[in-house]
C-alpha cells in the first residue's frame, strides 16, 4: 500500500511483535499489524510474517513455543532486511496503536531498523491501549494485560501471535468503549434528589472514564504500592492518576455530587465534578475500637473502627447517601438501604461513621489500608507481618485522633445495601 512521501496519512495502524531472547539480546521474531479508518474502525489493510534472525544462533536454542512458532517454521521466514520496506511503508507517517507499544514494540522496531541500517519510520502520533485503558476503563479488570482484558471481556484466549494479537486489541477496545458510554447514560445526581439546590455542573464523561476503578476491591499486588502523604496533604498520589485526589467535607459542592451505575461490575459509583469522590478528614476521635463484626462477600471478617463525625462530614455523607439510595432505589433493588451516618438514640448530637479496614489474603503487607503513628517526633509508617485484630485494637482505642483518606463505596449485599467508607491511609496521632 504505497504513498507518496508528501500524502497525508490519516489511518491507524495497530501492529504487534513478537521477539526471542537468547542472553542479554533478542531479535525480532514476528511482525503483525492492521490499518485502520479512524472513522468506522474498519480494516483497509493487514500483515503479518515471521522474521528470521539474521543471527542464526537464536534459532538453534530456540524450543517450539505453544503458540505454534517451530524453529523450521522461522528458518524457512524472510529476514528483516527482506520486509523492510513493507514494514516502513506500514507504519511511517501513520498514527502508531497497540497494547504496551510504548515501552516495547516501538522500541524493538527502532532497534530491527538501526541493525540493517535502514532509517527508522517515524509516528504521526502514538495510542498506547495499556495507557489508555488504564487510565480510561481503571483497573476493574485486574492488571490491564490483554488477556486479562479478553478474558474479562470472554474474548478467548491469547495467542500470542502478532496479527491475533492486534485483532483481540481492537475487540478490546470497542468493547471498552461501548461499556463507557453506557455508563455514561445513567448518573443520578445531588439536584435531582434536592431540585431546589444551585445547578451543578455537567456530567463531563472524559473525566467520569479517566477516573473510573475498582476503588473497594484492590488487588493483593497493588496492595503493595499504595500511596505515600504527608498528613496536611488534600491531593494524595502514588503516580497512579486514577487514585489521585482527596478532598476535605468542606471543598465538596452538594449540587456537584452524582451517582453512576457501572455497569458490567454491577455497582454504583459516587463522582464529584466528574471524579471519583475520595475524602480525607484530619483529627477524627475514634468513638469505638477494631470490630469483626462485619463479613465481606467471601465470608471473610471486615475489619473497621468507629469515629466521631464532625458536621462538615456528615453534610457530605448525607448527601451520597441519599444520591446513591435513589439511584439503588431506581435499579429496582429490593435490599434494605442502612445510612452510612449513624445517629442513634440518646446521641443525636454524636453522630458517628464507620472506617473500613480492607486486608489481603496474600503478599507482604496483610492490610490494603496505609498506616502511620505520628507524634511529637514525626510521622512512622507501621508495618504487620501478619493479620492480628488485637494488635490493631490497641491501636484505635477510644479517644486517639486519626487522620483519615477513604474511599466512598456502595453496596448491595444479601439484601442490605448502603455506603461503605474504605480507608486507604490512617494516621493515627499518638
Amino acid at each position: 500500500m504505497g504513498s507518496s512521501s508528501g500524502e497525508e496519512r490519516s489511518e491507524i495502524v495497530f501492529f504487534d511483535v513478537e521477539t526471542i531472547r537468547r542472553g542479554q539480546r533478542s531479535a525480532l521474531l514476528e511482525f503483525g499489524a492492521i490499518l485502520v479508518c479512524p472513522r468506522k474502525l474498519v480494516e483497509l489493510d493487514s500483515f503479518a510474517t515471521l522474521v528470521r534472525p539474521a543471527d542464526l544462533s537464536f534459532i538453534s536454542t530456540m524450543y517450539p513455543r505453544s503458540n505454534g512458532i517451530t524453529p523450521d517454521a522461522v528458518v524457512s521466514a524472510p529476514t528483516f532486511l527482506q520486509i523492510s520496506d513493507r514494514v516502513y511503508d506500514l507504519l511511517h507517517g501513520r498514527i502508531w496503536a497497540g497494547h504496551n507499544i510504548l515501552r516495547f514494540d516501538c522500541a524493538k522496531i527502532r532497534e530491527a531498523f538501526v541493525e540493517i541500517g535502514k532509517p527508522a519510520p517515524e509516528p504521526k502520533g502514538a495510542i498506547d491501549s495499556l495507557q489508555l485503558l488504564t487510565q480510561k476503563f481503571g483497573r476493574r479488570a485486574g492488571d490491564m494485560k490483554m488477556a486479562t482484558l479478553a478474558t474479562y471481556f470472554g474474548l478467548g484466549e491469547q495467542t500470542h501471535r502478532s496479527l491475533d494479537d492486534v485483532r483481540m486489541n481492537l475487540e478490546v477496545l470497542k468493547y471498552c468503549a461501548t461499556v463507557l458510554f453506557l455508563e455514561s447514560s445513567l448518573c443520578i445526581t445531588a439536584e435531582e434528589v434536592e431540585p431546589n439546590t444551585a445547578q451543578r455542573n455537567p456530567f463531563d464523561m472524559g473525566q467520569l472514564s479517566n477516573e473510573m476503578e475498582e476503588s473497594y476491591e484492590l488487588s493483593s499486588t497493588e496492595s503493595s504500592e499504595m500511596y505515600s502523604v504527608e498528613s496536611s496533604a488534600v491531593a494524595v498520589s502514588d503516580g497512579r492518576s486514577d487514585l489521585a485526589g482527596f478532598l476535605e467535607p468542606n471543598e465538596v459542592l452538594i449540587p456537584s455530587i452524582c451517582a453512576s451505575f457501572v455497569t458490567f461490575s454491577q455497582r454504583i459509583q459516587l463522582f464529584h465534578e466528574g471524579f471519583i469522590l475520595r475524602l480525607c478528614c484530619s483529627h477524627l476521635e475514634v468513638r469505638f475500637g477494631i470490630s469483626k463484626n462485619f463479613l465481606d462477600h467471601a465470608g471473610r471478617p471486615r475489619l473497621n473502627f468507629v469515629v466521631n463525625a464532625p458536621e462538615s462530614l456528615c453534610k457530605v455523607l448525607d448527601a451520597c447517601d441519599r444520591i446513591a439510595r435513589k439511584l439503588s432505589s431506581d435499579l429496582v433493588s429490593s435490599s434494605e438501604w442502612w445510612p452510612v451516618v449513624i445517629r442513634k438514640d440518646g446521641f443525636v448530637n454524636n453522630p458517628t461513621v464507620r472506617l473500613h479496614i480492607p486486608y489481603t489474603i496474600s503478599g507482604d503487607n496483610p492490610y490494603q489500608t496505609e498506616m502511620y503513628q505520628k507524634d511529637s517526633g514525626g510521622m512512622q509508617k507501621l508495618v504487620f507481618s501478619k493479620y492480628d485484630a488485637a494488635e490493631l485494637d490497641s491501636l484505635f482505642t477510644p479517644g486517639t485522633f486519626v487522620d483519615a483518606f477513604f474511599s466512598i463505596d456502595p453496596y448491595d449485599y444479601q439484601q442490605s445495601a448502603g455506603i461503605r467508607l474504605v480507608a486507604k491511609k490512617l494516621i493515627i496521632h499518638s
